[in-house]
């Protein structure tokens, strides 16, 4: 049985109904026939309409007759032209290096297939601690649980247990907009806002809608720069624990408790696909520019590759414990954390980790037991990674060749539990979301450390 259900319904079967078509030829002489049996006056006024049936007939063959190569090299040179016109626009001339194309061609090739991996890893020195934002609002006084970092760097979103989201703006060091707080607004507001816990957020690629799952089994969508609620989507039987936007599309990935994964689409406000696979509650969800999208599945020890279009799925064993976070560094490798404190790198054409960090955060002092890790974060399509745990600590990354190797560069110390990490997009800032409790639960409190969307800069060589 596939694991696929769409829209949870069973398909219709219809009823194939075979459809004559007509060629323009028979069109013509059925026309020649009729005209036989016309006067002259009923002839000249059929002229026109029947002139044009043929046409739209003749026009309909033709888009039948383009073979799937012909399509393919049409929408390649509408593509080409698309870049020549952009590159037009960034040199304001009319000539374009043909170098220039050829270079954008090449990265989005690598980036399509996941082989783009960027050497930066070895230029990060360290962090500027002088210089740390903390951003903090009353609105947000509990634990902030999640984060999102638009495209364009210019707006931060975070949500907290407080049941609100807060757009930041990280040049005035401000918040800007702000979702009702639940306990404070009248009945019918309370419709249009979270009632419970926030435990994921996600941003679209072109910063137009916003997404926010909850503890209330709801998925809240926003416009991400009003904050005005647009529609909340039901579906899931549990808490809502992941949130991903596909790269340039409106299309959103759910995960849950409940042991699914939807696939929404944000332009008809629907649910395309409800998947299943996982035995135990769904921790986290990544995607990227392909129709797939990667899962970690808690306390069934497993991670899976979801293939929307291949109607398959992959699994990936190799934590002794649950698995709480999973991040994305390029469509074919990504990375993972659990509370067994080890960091695995995987690759998709593997089923066991490529590489295992025992011990990662160290253990605690108390219990010896190693800290969890709860989250982990990627400069996408670079060999650049961090990770953040339950005792406060931020480690950076460096993936070795061929993405084979987890070597640590230097840690952050802070206090608190790092419940959620986002790099900018230009990869000069690491930004932490920190609470005095897990993002999932209260097993341990730590009242020394504030909640609070830390901006952390980090030291780059310049040569």
């Amino acid at each position: 049985m596939s694991f696929f259900i769409r829209n949870n319904k069973p398909p219709r079967k219809f009823k194939k109904e075979e459809k004559t078509k007509r060629t323009s030829s028979e069109i013509k002489k059925a026309k020649r026939k009729y005209e036989e049996t016309l006067g002259e006056k009923e002839k000249f006024s059929i002229d026109d309409s029947e002139d044009e049936e043929v046409e739209t007939a003749t026009s309909s063959d033709e888009d039948l007759a383009e073979t799937a190569q012909e399509k393919k090299l049409r929408l390649a040179k509408k593509y080409l032209e698309e870049i020549e016109r952009q590159e037009q626009e960034r040199a304001e001339s009319k000539e374009v290096d043909q170098a220039v194309i050829e270079g954008r061609l090449k990265h989005d090739l690598l980036e399509q297939s996941g082989r783009l991996h960027k050497t930066v890893a070895d230029k990060y020195i360290g962090y500027d601690a002088d210089n740390i934002t903390t951003l903090k609002s009353r609105f947000q006084k509990r634990p902030i649980t999640c984060l999102a970092v638009s495209s364009d760097n210019k707006f931060i979103y975070s949500a907290s247990k407080d049941c609100t989201i807060v757009k930041w703006c990280p040049l005035e060091k401000k918040p800007l907009k702000y979702t009702p707080n639940p306990s404070k607004c009248s009945k019918e507001m309370k419709e249009k806002c979270h009632q419970h816990i926030i435990l994921s957020i996600a941003l679209s690629t072109d910063g137009k809608f916003l997404a926010s799952g909850d503890e209330g089994k709801l998925i809240l969508i926003w416009n991400a720069e009003t904050l005005q609620h647009l529609n909340t989507f039901k579906g899931h039987k549990d808490h809502v624990t992941g949130l991903a936007f596909r790269k340039d599309t409106h299309q959103l990935f759910s995960a849950s408790s409940d042991r699914s994964v939807k696939l929404w689409c944000l332009d008809e406000m629907a649910c395309i696909e409800t998947l299943f696979g996982h035995q135990s509650g769904i921790t986290a969800i990544d995607a990227l520019a392909r129709e797939r999208a990667v899962t970690s599945g808690g306390r069934d020890n497993s991670l899976r590759v979801w293939k929307i279009v291949e109607e398959s799925q992959l699994v990936f064993n190799g934590h002794q414990g649950s698995i709480d976070c999973v991040k994305l560094l390029n469509e074919q490798n990504f990375i993972s954390g659990g509370d067994d404190g080890t960091l695995s790198l995987w690759s998709a054409m593997k089923k066991k980790p490529i590489c295992s960090v025992m011990n990662a955060h160290d253990k605690d002092q108390t219990t010896n037991e190693p800290n969890w890790i709860i989250s982990v974060a990627s400069y996408l399509n670079t060999d650049l990674a961090a990770s953040g745990s339950m005792n406060g600590q931020i480690m950076l990354w460096k993936i070795g060749q061929g993405c084979r190797t987890l070597v640590s560069l230097f840690h952050i110390p802070m206090s608190g539990y790092i419940n959620a990490l986002a790099f900018t997009s230009d990869g000069k800032h690491l930004i932490a979301a920190i609470g005095q409790e897990h993002r999932l639960g209260r097993w341990s409190r730590d009242p020394s450390s504030k909640n609070s969307v830390l901006i952390i800069p980090l030291q780059i060589k310049t040569s």
